[in-house]
């Protein structure tokens, strides 16, 4: 059940209150982090969607994109200001009795003034259109969490068959870590009797450098951490949890041992194969930071 961070989503519907719309998308995030952009007249619903976002993803920069649209000829109404007309109206009236003008003050006058008539929004029933929305919402997670779930599991196939390949390399390292020690142990012995000639060496100390080198050189420690790190890595991927954060831990922990193999084993064939390590790793960490 493994979810990719990014994803796209979308619902619609249409209903006596009005046309809902939902669109959510996501990219990568290190942590979880939710906008919402919606209508004026939505903003008391704001807490309710953004918990029912974080409920489903945890991590991830997700967009929410929501629109209301009132059916034609309700959103506006027009409300006659009587007060004001009449004290329009008065004014008028007291100018043309000034100057003397018998004409009736036009009524269009009148209207033509300032907040004479206004324009008031249809009373919302938010609870109403809280339940119309939250259907739309769900059904964009819906699909959303679908698209998301599809490409992480195509994410989790490939980081687990690169992981495969990385217990691989790990075994080759294991057995060429036990030929090494042999093959640096008559490094040195010939070395020695390279400086020493037909001088008698001392069979002791020769004994004791050996093991000294095969001590450094020793990296069974490293191996069984980076084996238990492997198997912890392989239990997570399959959680139905967010594990992005696990998984990226994980990968720190691997390749600090894989490195101090790679320093440790004082081998030209083990280094070729950290190397490896290291590469297909870097690719496993790729992926690992697309998922939540």
């Amino acid at each position: 059940m493994t979810r990719s961070m990014t994803g796209y989503g979308k619902g619609e519907a249409i209903d006596s209150l009005g046309k809902f719309s939902v669109e959510i998308r996501s990219v990568n995030h290190r942590y979880g982090e939710v906008n919402i952009k919606l209508p004026r007249q939505l903003l008391a619903l704001e807490t309710e969607i953004k918990r029912r976002v974080t409920e489903r993803c945890k991590r991830g920069k997700i967009d929410l994109f929501i629109t209301f649209e009132t059916p034609s000829g309700s959103a506006q109404l027009p409300t006659p200001n009587i007060p004001m007309a009449e004290a329009y109206y008065e004014a008028f009236e007291t100018i043309y009795r000034y100057f003397n003008y018998e004409q009736p003050v036009p009524l269009n006058i009148i209207l033509s003034q300032k907040d004479v008539l206004t324009t008031t929004e249809a009373t919302t029933d938010i609870e109403a259109i809280s339940e119309a929305l939250f259907k739309v919402l769900d059904s964009a997670l819906e699909s959303f969490d679908s698209m998301r779930l599809k490409e992480g599991n195509t994410l989790a196939a490939d980081v687990k068959q690169r992981m495969a390949l990385v217990a691989s390399l790990v075994n080759n390292v294991a057995e060429r870590a036990l030929l090494a020690v042999t093959a640096n142990r008559e490094r040195l012995k010939e070395r020695i009797d390279k400086l020493l000639g037909d001088i008698e060496k001392d069979e002791a100390r020769f004994t004791q450098e050996a093991a000294f080198m095969a001590d450094r050189m020793d990296i069974t420690e490293e191996l069984v951490r980076l084996g238990s790190h492997m198997a912890q890595f392989g239990e997570v991927i399959d959680l139905s949890e967010s594990v992005g954060r696990k998984l990226d831990f994980l990968l720190q922990e691997m390749n600090r041992e894989v490195n101090t193999i790679g320093s440790k084993a004082n081998d030209s064939d083990i280094a070729k194969i950290v190397v490896e390590l290291k590469a297909e790793m870097e690719k496993i960490r790729e992926q690992v930071q697309n998922i939540e």
